[in-house]
């Protein structure tokens, strides 16, 4: 006796993912390329379901080829955006960092108080000083003061309140 589609929905929470693949492959025809078992469940079910209650119908299948067939389709990215990724991604140099808005320019010297202390950070060109030390980052000038990690541009008030960075 064929189990029911509902049986057979719930059989397949109770499959491992080695049955789930092979049950895909039998499925659609090709081997599936990941191990996940939700998306397999999810997959899995869409086609029995699928398989069930028929496929679309003609109506339906027109309406697709229309929505298609006037889609404005991007076959390539644009020309701005893959240059200034292809800038943007260059590598740095150790130390370097990017320009941040948030960040007054190389020479200035950032003060805090910091338990009952007053401390002095210089901004240069490619790090930061502090006590005679070059760090590689805010964050990193930080942590060698309060001894554990926290944002850099937090501790040093460099963000506007209420901003998300």
């Amino acid at each position: 006796m064929q189990p029911t589609l509902e049986q057979q929905l719930a059989g397949l929470m109770y499959l491992a993912p080695a049955a789930l693949r092979r049950r895909y492959a039998e499925l659609f025809g090709e081997p599936s390329r990941t191990g996940n078992k939700a998306w397999l469940i999810k997959r899995i079910a869409w086609r029995l379901q699928s398989l069930a209650a028929g496929d679309l119908s003609e109506r339906a299948r027109r309406r697709a080829a229309e929505l298609a067939n006037d889609a404005d389709l991007r076959l390539s990215p644009p020309r701005t955006s893959l240059s200034a990724a292809s800038t943007a991604e260059a590598p740095r140099a150790s130390g370097q960092r990017a320009d941040d808005g948030r960040l007054p320019g190389p020479g200035t010297v950032l003060t805090r108080r910091y338990k009952g202390r007053s401390l002095q950070v210089r901004i240069l060109e490619h790090g930061f000083e502090c006590a005679g030390v070059v760090y590689p980052s805010l964050s990193a000038v930080a942590k060698a003061i309060t001894g554990s990690h926290c944002n850099g541009y937090l501790f040093f008030r460099l963000t506007r309140k209420g901003a998300t960075s």
